[in-house]
């Protein structure tokens, strides 16, 4: 049977391994999107176990918003990134210094 700690270790583990793909690449965005979407993964594993430990439905539920969040912000992530393709022909962070106001 699978404990709570399992859980909460796979949800860390997922949680590190986004917080290291957005330190480490920090030229291409859309593995930075990938690495952010991770996280809330990470997160959402961890209000499932927790929700499922305490018996409480609740954290199932916000599951369901923050997936809402994360797919409209992929949606309208990949929608700026396809704009700033066909302008720029690039999607590296460092050469998009130019849209600071």
């Amino acid at each position: 049977m699978i404990s709570l700690a399992h859980y909460i270790v796979f949800g860390t583990v997922l949680f590190c391994i986004s917080v290291a793909g957005i330190f480490i690449n920090r030229k291409n965005v859309i593995v930075l999107l990938m690495a952010i979407e991770l996280m809330l993964l990470a997160v959402n594993t961890n209000f499932i176990a927790f929700s499922r430990f305490i018996g409480d439905p609740a954290g199932q539920v916000f599951v369901f918003f923050i997936m809402t969040v994360a797919a409209a912000e992929s949606a309208i992530g990949l929608a700026i990134l396809t704009l700033l393709f066909r302008n720029r022909r690039t999607i590296n962070v460092a050469e998009l210094d130019d849209l600071r106001g």
